[in-house]
């Protein structure tokens, strides 16, 4: 099975601006996706299949694109880091995909390596084009999906340095999204009541009323159901970012005394 074979088909919006680019680098040739896309134009309307595929697969590979800048933020490629891709790859497409995604991330290495080499700044201006590409295409709360993603990936060896909460400010902002947002997801897995505060996006100080509105809002963006069309892997970890929203609020609803 070729590098491309597991995130392949239609990948929607990917076929084009810097993502492909990156894709035809990461994955060697874009010859199936310019087959299937040549078959759809010129054989029969694409099936709703094909436009869940397309969109999942290119949710995907963004995941691994951005995923790249993350795990190379401190100048280095954590081990525990690509043990989080290999894990989510293991557990949603098997075991074949693993290696295959680890590949595509090993390609994105040496891509960034290549273009920083001519200017250092050339990687991060493509990851920022990428992150518009993304917000173009892709909803807002599918958007924070990814991001907790990224996130995960920056926790996993349960140390997120400077360099890589810098970098996920950047790519966050690049997708259209809010440093807030970044620093609330950061602290989704804390214990403290200063971090559920964090979770929830305000003061210590906020009125109950103000408590309340700000979860109803985190509430609506973050459910699960609205990023159920990526697939049930992907429904299934906005269910588990949901469920530390809601352990942080009744954090603060008890110590408050609120019902």
């Amino acid at each position: 099975m070729g590098a491309g074979k597991w995130i392949g088909g239609i990948l929607g919006f990917m076929t084009m601006g810097p993502l492909g680019a990156l894709a035809g680098f990461a994955l060697g040739s874009l010859l199936d996706i310019n087959t299937v896309s040549s078959n759809n134009t010129y054989g029969g309307a694409q099936t709703e299949e094909d436009n869940y595929m397309g969109q999942r697969n290119s949710f995907l590979f963004s995941m691994l694109v951005m995923a790249s800048y993350i795990i190379r933020a401190d100048g280095r490629i954590m081990h525990s880091e690509m043990e989080y891709v290999r894990r989510f790859l293991r557990t949603n497409f098997g075991e074949a995909a693993v290696s295959q995604g680890e590949d595509i991330l090993l390609k994105l290495f040496e891509q960034r390596k290549q273009m920083d080499k001519q200017n250092p700044m050339a990687f991060k201006t493509t990851i920022y084009e990428c992150g518009a590409q993304i917000a173009a295409n892709l909803t807002y709360e599918q958007r924070l999906q990814l991001l907790d993603f990224l996130i995960n990936i920056a926790k996993s060896d349960g140390n997120v340095c400077r360099e890589e909460i810098e970098a996920l400010k950047e790519v966050a902002q690049s997708m259209g999204l809010s440093i807030k947002e970044v620093e609330s997801m950061l602290n989704l897995n804390g214990g403290s009541l200063e971090e559920a505060y964090k979770v929830l996006e305000v003061e210590p100080s906020a009125s109950n009323d103000e408590v309340r509105a700000a979860y109803r809002r985190l509430a609506l963006k973050h459910h699960p159901d609205r990023v159920a069309t990526l697939g049930e892997d992907v429904k299934k970890a906005a269910e588990e970012k949901f469920q530390q929203i809601n352990n942080a609020k009744e954090r603060i609803y008890k110590a408050r005394g609120m019902k």
